[in-house]
This record gives structure tokens, C-alpha cells and sequence, in this order.
């Protein structure tokens, strides 16, 4: 089940991927770089032993793409042994890594969340929800946890809740005349359960600390809850258009993006076309804003990935080619919209442009469903330094020229939270804002280690 909860959570990390198990004795770890279907197979899948597991696909953002990073994080400690799979970055990971490191710890990778791993141990409470809350208010930053021990599963998020962490419930098929029976688990997103068929029962709350044994669930309010500050990047781009996050459908918030940006930014076309996959939902609410035809002008490859290897300077325009195709009888001769998630680096939207003169459009306006990115996330999206962002110190028309459209256009951030807008919703919005919620130390990525052959 957990393997394919991993397949759900596919997109949120494809560089590498590993699961760790505990029959309620010991703990059994397999991690390998690559997709999921890639790491595992039947053989690995049989020797993960047990009645729990935790699992995790990752991304870099903080410490090196290479398998001492990959998660879960397993170790022994004095007390036992604990997996850990994280998502989020821990702002103040450096200081804490360098006072450990003065006290004597002794790092095997250089991912920020090894530095949990170490504080947990150092604790010396009786119960481990002590020792958790004890390890969780030191950390500064955004955290969505699941812990494994031999007889415990342990979810946690940090007070703000920036990242998602969903709690669930998964109906064990009857056998003869025993009682229903089911398990308890955890993902970041609802498409994860939506995959294995589990039932969504909430999010984790901001601050809270989830225990799960075989006497059953409990919940603690250990750290004090703060304003919400959910990442809105996640209903921009990152998270899958049939993910619930905190109640809320990702695809409706997409689509209500697009239309906003309609009544925003309409434009002089004679369609509407997405940036596939994660520009299509604001491209069908920009068309029925618009009441301009909608139409699939670009056709995805779904075998290239976002990590593909671009080897020669020479080849490296045919990136976005192999990866998306446009359709020439709807281009060729007419105006069309564009409609896109996000503008970082503006590159790829410039080989889009390029791409859809090339087979005829007349006009190409470009419509982006969110405000310019114009700062670093240190909290879990790896967005690139404020040198590599297009918004940074350049005006919409200078962009505008950079990615060779005939118009540009972007939804305001008032436009984009009017439309995220109801009770008790509250967003983290510093890459378009530049207002952060927690202080952050500048990254500083301690050195790899070196295998010498």
C-alpha cells in the first residue's frame, strides 16, 4: 500500500524514492535514485517486512541529489531505531548542525533532515511524544513528518503549516464473520489515497503531533498552533489538480485562477490554449472568462520528464520539443492565448513562443495564472536564486521581450488570494510577496562527502 501511495505522490519527487517497514521488532529500509517503479520491484517490495511502513519520494531543496540523501532516514539509536521521511526545509538546520557537530554528532548525509534525527536522539524523556515535542521546538522552518519506530507511527506538521499532511483511513476487506477492520494512514496528498482507495478524514492540524500503535490513534497539541501559512504555490503548480489540500479541491482553485485572470488580463485572441499538464485547468477558467474557444494547441509527451538530460549545448533547445508538440491546424494563421502556472527563469516560455510562430500563429499572448516570482522559498520549493528569476529587477515589458510574446500578462496577488478566499484560509505567499513568515538563514550546503575509488 505504501508503494502505491509513492505512485500517487509521483510528482512531488522523482530523483529518488524509498520505503522502510517494521514488523514491530526491527525495521527494513530500501531507498534507490529514480521513480518509484524504477526503485522497487517484487523482490525488494517482499524483503520490507511488517504491519507498518512509511515512504517518501524526494526532491532536493536542501543537501545533495545522491542516495545518502534519499529517504527514509533509518538509524539506531540508544532507545531503538527510528525512520524519518520529511517534507519542508528546516530554516535554521545550519546552526543546529553546527552545534551538534561542536557536541560531538557525526553526519552521514548533508540533507537538513538528518539534524532531527540527532536532536531525537539526544532527548531523554520517558514517553516519545515528549521526546518528539521536545525535538519539534527546536526547529524553525516548515515540516511534515512521519516517524516510524518498532511500535509506533508518528505524524507531525509543523505550527504554521506550510506543507500538506492528510490523515486517512483504509477498510480492510472483510474475511467470514470477523469485524470490520482498517489502518490508519498518512499522506501529503489525497491523490495517494484516492489510489489505494482510503478514506480522507482530515488534514493534520498545524502544530499537532499524531501516535498510532496497536492501541489505536492518538493526537496531541504539543506545539502551539500559529496564523496558517500554507504554501499557495501548492494550488499553483506543485500539487495534482485531484488533490484535496485542507478541504480544498486544487483543481477549483486553479480554474478560479484562470478565470480571474480573465477579467484581469483579457487579451485579443481567437483561442485558448494550455501549457500542459499544469496550465490546464486555469486555461479552461481564462476560456470560459474569455468566451474564447478552448483548445489542446500543445500536445504532452508523457515520457519526458521534468528531470530530462539535456547533454550537448547544441541539442539543448530541443528540451521543450520533445516534450511538447504543437497542433499546427489550430495555430497556424490565428491569435492565440497562452495560458501557463507560473513564470520563473522564462526560458521554457520562450522556446513556447518561438515554437508557436514557428508553426504559424499570428499573434502569441501569453497569460500566466499567478503574480511574478520574485523571491527564494526557503520552505520547500525549490525555486531558483533571485539572479535566476526573469521578475527580478526587469518590468513586464522587458519580459515581455525576453520571451518574444506579442502581450504579457500575470494575476495579481490580490487577484489570486481573493479567488484561494474563505474562512480560516491563510497562505504563504513570499515567492510572489517577499514577505516571509519565518526568518531564514541564507542556504549553506555543507560539502559532500567524497568516495575516493
Amino acid at each position: 500500500m505504501t508503494y502505491l501511495g509513492l505512485h500517487g505522490l509521483q510528482h512531488r519527487g522523482q530523483e529518488s524514492a524509498g520505503i522502510a517497514s517494521s514488523d514491530s521488532n526491527r525495521l527494513y529500509t530500501y531507498r534507490g535514485m529514480g521513480l518509484v517503479v524504477d526503485v522497487f520491484d517484487a523482490g525488494t517490495l517482499a524483503r520490507l517486512r511488517g504491519t507498518a511502513a512509511i515512504g517518501h519520494v524526494r526532491y532536493s531543496t536542501a543537501g545533495d541529489s545522491d542516495l545518502a540523501n534519499a529517504q527514509p532516514i533509518a538509524v539506531r539509536h540508544a532507545r531503538g531505531q527510528l525512520a524519518v521521511a520529511h517534507n519542508g526545509n528546516l530554516v535554521n538546520a545550519n546552526g543546529l548542525r553546527r552545534e551538534l557537530e561542536a557536541a560531538g554528532s557525526i553526519f552521514s548525509t548533508n540533507a537538513d533532515s538528518e539534524v532531527l534525527v540527532h536532536l531525537f536522539a539526544r532527548t531523554s524523556e520517558r514517553k516519545i511524544v515528549d521526546r518528539i515535542s521536545t525535538t519539534l521546538a527546536q526547529l524553525r522552518g516548515a515540516w511534515s513528518l512521519l516517524l516510524l519506530t518498532e511500535r509506533k507511527l508518528i505524524a507531525a506538521r509543523d505550527p504554521l503549516g506550510f506543507r500538506p499532511l492528510h490523515l486517512g483511513r483504509l477498510q480492510h476487506p472483510r474475511k467470514g464473520d470477523e469485524e470490520p477492520s482498517f489502518s490508519w494512514v498518512f499522506a501529503s496528498e489525497t491523490s495517494a489515497f484516492d489510489l489505494i482507495g482510503a478514506e480522507l478524514l482530515r488534514p493534520v492540524r498545524p502544530g499537532e503531533i499524531v501516535v498510532v500503535d496497536r492501541k489505536g490513534l492518538r493526537s496531541y497539541q504539543r506545539l502551539t498552533a500559529e496564523p496558517k501559512r500554507f504554501c499557495v504555490f501548492e494550488h499553483v503548480y506543485f500539487a495534482r489538480p485531484n488533490s484535496y489540500l485542507g478541504g480544498r479541491s486544487v483543481y477549483h482553485s486553479r480554474r478560479l485562477f484562470g478565470e480571474r485572470l480573465a477579467s484581469e488580463q483579457p487579451c485579443p485572441a481567437d483561442l485558448v490554449i494550455p501549457v500542459p499538464d499544469s496550465g490546464t485547468a486555469a486555461a479552461l477558467g481564462y476560456a470560459s472568462g474569455t468566451r474564447l474557444p478552448f483548445e489542446m494547441g500543445l500536445i504532452r509527451s508523457h515520457y519526458v520528464g521534468r528531470t530530462f538530460i539535456e547533454p550537448q549545448q547544441s541539442i539543448r533547445h530541443f528540451g521543450v520539443k520533445l516534450k511538447l508538440s504543437p497542433v499546427r491546424k489550430l495555430i497556424e494563421g490565428r491569435r492565440v492565448a497562452v495560458v501557463d502556472d507560473s513564470l520563473v527563469r522564462g526560458t521554457t516560455s520562450r522556446k513556447i513562443v518561438t515554437m508557436l510562430r514557428g508553426v504559424g500563429a499570428a499573434e502569441v499572448h501569453l497569460r500566466i495564472a499567478s503574480p511574478p516570482v520574485r523571491g527564494i522559498c526557503p520552505y520547500g520549493i525549490d525555486i531558483p536564486t533571485r539572479e535566476e528569476l526573469i521578475a527580478t529587477g526587469r518590468s513586464l515589458e522587458e519580459i515581455r521581450d525576453f520571451v518574444g510574446a506579442d502581450s504579457l500578462g500575470y494575476l495579481s496577488l490580490e487577484g489570486m488570494l481573493e479567488a484561494l478566499r474563505e474562512p480560516g484560509a491563510s497562505y504563504c505567499d513570499a515567492c510572489f510577496s517577499g514577505s516571509y513568515p519565518v526568518p531564514f538563514e541564507q542556504p549553506e550546503r555543507p560539502r559532500p562527502l567524497i568516495n575516493l575509488r
